[in-house]
């Protein structure tokens, strides 16, 4: 139970977990019935808007994207998602937790990242149910 003075502590938590900030465009892809409402909410509450569908066409700060351990080609979908990413802009990559059903071996999210040249740079836990793991573009060393 929440104690009344701490009604939405946790929901502004897991905005900051996931660096989302005011003004932010953030898409979701991969929304289901499982999916967190509250973190749902807790970032659309943080960017000031509604979460962008999956087929919006603007270029996005951060992609949200709940997966499945049977959701497909994890490489396939993270090259589609990055299409609307802006150039400093991340990929969250939520999955279930260890134990819950849809569980993803984090080998698996690391294989796919670094197929589709994505760096991984943090992970953090994600409401009751969900893991994330933070996706970005790798950077790469220009000479001057």
């Amino acid at each position: 139970m929440v104690a009344a003075g701490d009604a939405g502590k946790g929901d502004v938590d897991v905005a900051d977990k996931l660096d989302i900030e005011p003004e932010m465009v953030v898409q979701e892809f991969g929304w289901d019935e499982d999916v967190d409402d509250d973190v749902r909410a807790a970032i659309e509450e943080r960017c000031g808007s509604e979460l962008l569908d999956e087929d919006a066409d603007e270029v996005v700060d951060v992609v949200l994207l709940w997966w499945r351990d049977d959701d497909g080609d994890l490489t396939d979908t993270l090259l589609d998602v990055m299409t609307p990413l802006a150039d400093e802009g991340v990929i969250w990559v939520l999955t279930p937790k260890t134990g819950r059903d849809g569980y993803v071996e984090p080998s698996d999210i690391a294989e796919a990242a670094s197929t589709s040249n994505l760096a991984q740079t943090a992970n953090a836990g994600v409401g009751d149910a969900w893991m994330g793991t933070r996706l970005a573009y790798r950077k790469t060393k220009s000479k001057r």
